[in-house]
């Protein structure tokens, strides 16, 4: 099966794939997971689309990275990061660590794939290689 280099919805890819080997769907192994999972019927295995154009899950992400230089990021399309080397350098204990952490997780506000629009995809981004993604 071929698919043109154009992005393709993970509806029109899971019906396609469907159309030659029988798909069902198969339930989430946890909350937050990004991937919607089909299972062949025949049994042979499964696939995974993540549909983060189409059908965003800003709203029940639960991912946090940490880059190579001690930044940590609350989204894969973040525009920059927020420090934490400074405190590992500093040899904070870890409460203060996992403080920081937790403020940053609740103050992220960042819900680019939710929000998506032609003046987001001017914005620099972090390239998710970069940090994991």
């Amino acid at each position: 099966m071929r698919f043109s280099s154009l992005t393709r919805p993970s509806a029109e890819v899971v019906r396609r794939v469907g159309e030659r080997w029988p798909l069902e769907p198969v339930e989430a192994n946890y909350s937050g997971e990004v991937a919607e999972r089909w299972r062949y019927r025949d049994g042979a295995g499964e696939i995974g689309v993540i549909s983060s154009v189409t059908q965003a899950f800003c709203s029940t992400c639960n991912r946090l990275r940490l880059s190579a230089e001690g930044s940590l990021y609350t989204c894969l399309f973040a525009q920059q990061g927020h420090p934490l080397k400074h405190l590992l350098r500093q040899g904070a204990a870890d409460e203060a660590i996992r403080n920081e952490i937790a403020a940053v997780w609740r103050a992220r506000g960042d819900r680019y794939s939710e929000l998506r629009t032609a003046e987001t995809a001017k914005q620099r981004k972090i390239e998710m290689s970069y940090i994991g993604g």
